[in-house]
């Protein structure tokens, strides 16, 4: 019974030292930091997700897109401007910007707008107008706390952003803007923010200044009217223009050249956006990920081959199916390039 009670107090005893061990404690808050938070670097490549494909869901605050990050595994991302900049207090627009859209198809599919949905459209127009110079006065002022806080929240939940995408990089955004958007993106964290490319030379060059003035890169995006040589002149003008490829699109326009295009500019390439179109000789739909002719598995295994360092980013785009939802298929879309990369 003695030889028992020793060994009991002997082993609580032990417990408790390991329990209050400094060198336990030490390592405590890393275990604890590292628990249950999202991790899609694989084996070297570093999977990420566009919070557009998150569009659809009703809520677009900064904590909602967090979760839905979260709930898909996703560990690094290309944040759209809404939701940061409804954190940080941008103005409400007051217009119907969705009847703003209805109205620009139907005149941009060749049908006359009747006479009441003329005035409809020149009334939206200058309310839209109004607006915009109100988000330009406001991010002419705004305070980048808001940014910080967002960084701090998503670092926090395991989650970094590396682009930032508001729309206060166009031809018709005062240089404020362009300067708000760079310096808030800095504040995020990321590396670059992200555009459309304008197909204006003269705006590529002024945008390259101002990343180097504000130390941020500026990676342009392009659609089907991407080429091998597309992005040239951009990258020519400025060390800090760079790249935001779509390596479906790319295949949708019908080339064949993507990983000599890859091999030649990967060095400019800041992110990649990553979905499964067809070919034109296909149809050029964007389908569920590994049924279209985008040879996204022979790339990531590119990546992976030559220790690229770019993100492939994950873009949901493909009709989603009835019965599920964004998080479910970008869920999906992740799985699938995991196994490519296990």
């Amino acid at each position: 019974m003695k030889t028992r009670r020793e060994f009991l107090i002997k082993s609580v005893l032990g417990t408790t030292a390991l329990s209050v061990s400094p060198l336990v404690l030490k390592g405590a808050p890393t275990i604890i930091k590292r628990y249950n938070k999202p991790d899609s670097l694989i084996n070297g490549v570093q999977l990420g997700c566009i919070t557009y494909s998150f569009r659809s869901l009703p809520d677009q605050s900064a904590e909602a897109t967090l979760q839905y990050v979260k709930d898909c595994g996703i560990s690094a991302i290309e944040l759209m401007g809404d939701p940061a900049e409804s954190f940080a207090g941008i103005p409400q627009a007051n217009f119907d910007r969705r009847r703003m859209f209805q109205l620009g198809r139907k005149m941009r599919g060749g049908e006359e707008l009747t006479a009441d949905e003329q005035k409809e459209m020149t009334e939206i127009r200058a309310q839209a107008d109004a607006y915009s110079k109100e988000v330009a006065d406001w991010r002419a002022k705004v305070d980048m706390k808001p940014f910080e806080t967002i960084r701090k929240m998503y670092n926090d939940a395991g989650v970094s952003i590396y682009a930032f995408k508001p729309s206060a990089f166009g031809i018709n955004n005062t240089d404020a803007e362009i300067a708000y958007g760079m310096k808030a993106a800095k504040a995020l964290g990321a590396s670059h923010v992200t555009l459309e490319h304008p197909s204006n030379d003269v705006h590529t060059l002024k945008l390259g200044k101002m990343g180097e003035q504000y130390g941020m890169s500026v990676a342009y995006h392009g659609h089907e009217q991407q080429t091998f040589d597309f992005w040239d002149t951009a990258l020519e003008q400025s060390p800090k223009n760079a790249m935001n490829l779509d390596m479906g699109h790319y295949i949708a326009a019908g080339h064949t050249d993507l990983f000599s295009l890859i091999e030649k500019q990967h060095n400019r390439i800041l992110s990649m956006h990553t979905k499964d179109r067809q070919t034109p000789a296909n149809g050029k739909g964007n389908v569920v990920w590994g049924t279209g002719d985008t040879p996204i598995g022979d790339v990531l295994r590119m990546m992976q081959k030559n220790n690229y360092k770019f993100p492939a980013t994950i873009e949901l785009e493909y009709q989603i199916p009835e019965g599920s939802d964004p998080i479910s298929e970008v869920q999906k879309c992740f799985e699938f390039c995991r196994k490519i990369l296990a």
